[in-house]
C-alpha cells in the first residue's frame, strides 16, 4: 500500500498537499486511541487474569471454543478485530498449550470470530469504520446494531457449527483448563481497565446521545482518544505502550488514503457510479462484491473505494449495511480477505504455528455462503 502511494506521488498522480488533505484524521485518531487500549489490556496482564476466570471451569472443547468465539466476536465489536487479533493469538497459542487442544483449531476460530463479531459494530473493523465516519450517517451504533447485530449473533452460533463440524474428532474428548500465571501489577492493570471502561462507557452514551439527536456532540475520535489519554498520561509503561501499538496498520491506511483518493481523482469510479447505479444500490450485487472484489485488494481498499460509488448513487443504509457485511464476511472466505487473518498468521508463525491455506478455505467457503445469505435475509427483508 505504501509502495502504491509513493508511486501516485512521484508519477503526479496526486499532490503531496492533496495527499496529505486524503487522509482522514478521525479515523487516523480512532485506529491509535483503540490500539492503546488495547495494548495495555495485554501487556498488563487483565486480559489473562480475565481469561482464568471465564475458562477455569471448562471441562470440555465444546463449551472453551463457544465461549472462545463469542469473547472474541463481542470484544472485537469493541476493541476492533485487528486489535483482538494481535493481542488474541499469543493468548490462544497459550490457551491451545493449557488445554492440549490443536493450536490450529483455536486460531481459526479466533480468525472466524473477530470477523463475524466485528460485523454488527461501526468500530469492529476499519471498514465499518470507514462506513460510520464517510457516509454522513447518524447514529452508526443503533443503525449498524439495528441492521447486523442478531444475524451477527446467529453468524457467530454458525462459526462454531462449522469448526465443530471440521473438527469433530478434537472435539470427541474432554479437556482441562491450567491457569497461566503473568506477572500482574495491580495500577497498571487498573489503569488499562479504566481506559476500556471509558471506552465502552462513552459508546453507550454516543448510542443514547443519537438516539436524542445528540449524537454529533459525541464523535468517534473523542471516544478514542478519551480512553487512550488516561492509559498515556498514567501509566508508566507508556513508552511500551507506543512503541508496541500496530503502527504497521495505521501506515497502511495513510497510504491506503492517499491511494484511493488518486483513483477516485481519475473520474472512473463516479463515472461508473453514475453509469450503472442498479449496481451500487443492489443489497445482493453489493454484498457479493464485497465477498468476492476483498479477496483481490483486500476489504478496506475495496470499501474505501466502493463507498463513494454508493454514496454517489444514493443508496440508502440497508445497501450500505450490505457493504459493511459483504467486505467484512470475505475474511472469512479466504486468509487474504482479511488483514485480521494475516495479523493472526504471521504473529503465530513467530512462534512455530500456522493456519494452513486449505484448512482454513475447507472450513471458510461453507460457512461465508451461509453466513452470507443470513444477512442477506435480515437485511433484505429490512
Amino acid at each position: 500500500m505504501s509502495g502504491g502511494a509513493l508511486a501516485v506521488l512521484i508519477t503526479g498522480g496526486i499532490s503531496p498537499p492533496a495527499a496529505l488533505e486524503s487522509v482522514n484524521p478521525d479515523v487516523m485518531l480512532f485506529l491509535f486511541g483503540t490500539f492503546v487500549v488495547g495494548e495495555a489490556l495485554s501487556d498488563s496482564g487483565v486480559l489473562v487474569r480475565v481469561s482464568n476466570m471465564i475458562f477455569k471451569d471448562v471441562k470440555s472443547p465444546s463449551t472453551l471454543v463457544l465461549l472462545l468465539i463469542f469473547l472474541s466476536g463481542i470484544l472485537s465489536a469493541l476493541l476492533m478485530n485487528d486489535t483482538i487479533a494481535i493481542i488474541g493469538t499469543p493468548f490462544v497459542l497459550s490457551l491451545a498449550f493449557r488445554t492440549r487442544l490443536p493450536p490450529e483449531m483455536l486460531l481459526i476460530a479466533l480468525a472466524f470470530s473477530v470477523t463475524t463479531g466485528s460485523v454488527m459494530s461501526p468500530v469492529g473493523n476499519p471498514q465499518n469504520l470507514l462506513i460510520a465516519v464517510e457516509s454522513g450517517i447518524e447514529n452508526p451504533f443503533a443503525v449498524f446494531a439495528g441492521y447486523l447485530a442478531l444475524p451477527t449473533v446467529i453468524s457467530l452460533f454458525l462459526t462454531y457449527a462449522a469448526i465443530r463440524i471440521f473438527f469433530r474428532k478434537e472435539f470427541g474428548g474432554g479437556c482441562s483448563y491450567e491457569k497461566e500465571e503473568q506477572p500482574y501489577e495491580r495500577r497498571y492493570g487498573s489503569i488499562a481497565l479504566l481506559g476500556f471502561f471509558i471506552l465502552a462507557g462513552l459508546i453507550i452514551v454516543r448510542i443514547s446521545a443519537g438516539f436524542l439527536g445528540f449524537g454529533s456532540l459525541f464523535p468517534l475520535t473523542i471516544i478514542a482518544l478519551a480512553a487512550a489519554v488516561p492509559v498515556i498520561a498514567l501509566s508508566k509503561e507508556r513508552i511500551t505502550i507506543l512503541k508496541n501499538i500496530d503502527w504497521h496498520t495505521l501506515v497502511f491506511f495513510a497510504a491506503m488514503f492517499v491511494l484511493m483518493q488518486s483513483v477516485w481523482d481519475t473520474g472512473i469510479p463516479g463515472s461508473l457510479a453514475e453509469g450503472a447505479p442498479g449496481i451500487f444500490t443492489s443489497i445482493p450485487l453489493v454484498m457479493g462484491l464485497g465477498i468476492l472484489a476483498s479477496q483481490l485488494i483486500s476489504n478496506v481498499p475495496f470499501t474505501a473505494l466502493f463507498l463513494p460509488m454508493i454514496t454517489a448513487a444514493g443508496a440508502p443504509e440497508n445497501v450500505m449495511m450490505a457493504l459493511a457485511a459483504g467486505s467484512t464476511l470475505a475474511g472469512n472466505l479466504l486468509i487474504f480477505g482479511a488483514a485480521s487473518n494475516i495479523i493472526i498468521i504471521q504473529n503465530a508463525e513467530k512462534t512455530g504455528h500456522t493456519i494452513g491455506f486449505l484448512r482454513f478455505a475447507a472450513v471458510g467457503i461453507p460457512l461465508t455462503v451461509v453466513q452470507a445469505a443470513v444477512y442477506l435475509v435480515f437485511l433484505v427483508r429490512i
